[in-house]
């Protein structure tokens, strides 16, 4: 089998291409740009900061509704992870015991029932 150009392929596997993140401050800057350009020029801002229209788009939107921050991905931290799981502790914990008493309180009542059986008897 032999190739056009009579060279090996490059058995080097390409970098995969990154996602792009802005910073707040960068989606202000552009879109104060973009607002200020004239007739035909926000295509060359576009094209200078290697950005497409819907980006434009996208960051008005966010901006307009107040949500132009600098995001964070994945799994928002529990702050509360940590009472939660105290909380949870002290439930069980006050489980067993009302089910501790409730047991004794069951006894109780068993044992009344007997004495008042057994002094029946003796009255007799």
């Amino acid at each position: 089998m032999s190739h056009h150009n009579g060279k090996q392929p490059d058995p080097e596997v390409k970098p995969r291409a990154q996602r792009r993140r802005f910073t707040a401050e960068y989606k202000h800057r552009i879109l104060a740009e973009a607002e200020a350009c004239g007739y035909g020029e926000i295509g060359a801002l576009l094209r200078r900061e290697g950005l497409y229209h819907s980006n434009l788009a996208s960051w008005r939107r966010e901006h307009d509704a107040g949500t132009l921050t600098n995001k964070k991905r994945g799994p928002r931290p529990n702050r509360d992870a940590a009472e939660m799981k105290r909380l949870a502790q002290e439930n069980a914990r006050l489980k067993r015991k009302l089910a501790q008493a409730e047991a004794i309180i069951e006894a109780q009542k068993k044992l009344a029932a007997l004495l008042d059986r057994l002094n029946g008897e003796e009255g007799k």
